[in-house]
């Protein structure tokens, strides 16, 4: 698991994009690099003033995400490229289920990682690449006591209502997060299906909501 992978401070990296988006007002041309800078100051200082939030309660962190965040990331592609060929078998109810019990695992997995943010702050790197393009990486370091930490976010360009940059994976440290759940997602439906699929990830979140 991810979890295992990262160190508890990677944690905050994966919290920041997750909650990236507070009172954010995203125009349809701002600059992909210009997004990311804005949105992770925005974050850590509403992480810093919030009470609730540094002392981890779950609650106020899903209600932030689902009133603030979802409408900025495209949470159903990057639930897809996680599932990766099942999706597309996948009924309409199961697709549902599946993208919300991810969403309460990613929650839930890293909530606690926000008790940690103190002086980091995130600098962006020069964009590589045209501002237009519909796919694009924006690379940043967040910085803090120890080495800089790789924090890389996978964009897209959305046209229409509520045209603007959209995340749907992210890279810490040289994990993208939408790879290494793929390879766990995939082990899961060989075994027990989409359903059993369902199925592991409710039980994590029941499990994570008991700890809690």
């Amino acid at each position: 698991m991810i979890r295992k992978i990262l160190s508890p401070f990677l944690h905050v990296c994966l919290v920041l994009t997750l909650m990236a988006g507070w009172g954010s007002v995203w125009a349809a041309d701002e600059a992909p690099d210009a997004f990311v800078k804005r949105i992770s100051s925005e974050t850590l200082d509403a992480v810093r003033t919030d009470k609730s939030i540094k002392a981890g309660d779950v609650n106020k962190i899903m209600q932030l995400v689902d009133s603030k965040l979802m409408q900025h990331v495209n949470f159903r592609r990057m639930t897809a490229l996680a599932t990766g060929p099942g999706w597309r078998k996948a009924t309409p109810e199961q697709q549902d289920r599946l993208q919300e019990e991810f969403k309460l695992l990613l929650i839930r997995t890293y909530s606690g990682a926000l008790t940690q943010i103190n002086d980091q702050i995130i600098e962006v790197k020069p964009l590589r690449g045209a501002t237009d393009d519909k796919n694009l990486v924006v690379q940043t370091e967040v910085k803090g006591k120890g080495e800089p930490i790789q924090l890389d976010y996978r964009l897209e360009k959305t046209p229409g209502e509520g045209a603007g940059w959209k995340i749907f994976d992210l890279n810490v440290m040289g994990i993208w997060l939408v790879e290494n759940y793929r390879s766990q997602f995939s082990k899961e439906i060989n075994a027990g299906g989409m359903d059993g699929l369902i199925k592991s990830l409710s039980d994590r979140n029941k499990s994570n909501a008991k700890k809690a």
